[in-house]
């Protein structure tokens, strides 16, 4: 069975109209989940939370996205084994 990670996170924006934070050292990382559903449960507690502050927005990363299981490794991957 394929996991479908999902990352939660969020923070201070420079611009509430783009998408580039204030600080980068200070993005709240909600947490990793194994489904869209549970991302979307947390990332939708923390956006009511911060619903007051402009600046502040919450996103979804689909991690699943990032990485083929049936594509061959990189050179950096293969360092480790």
């Amino acid at each position: 069975m394929t996991q479908r990670l999902h990352l939660v996170f969020g923070g201070e924006l420079v611009d509430p109209q783009r998408t580039t934070f204030q600080d980068v050292d200070n993005i709240h990382i909600v947490g990793m989940f194994p489904d869209y559903a549970s991302a979307h449960v947390a990332w939708k507690r923390e956006a009511q939370r911060t619903v007051d502050d402009a600046h502040t927005r919450y996103f979804i990363a689909h991690i699943h996205r990032l990485r083929d299981e049936e594509a061959e490794a990189s050179p950096t991957e293969e360092l480790g084994a």
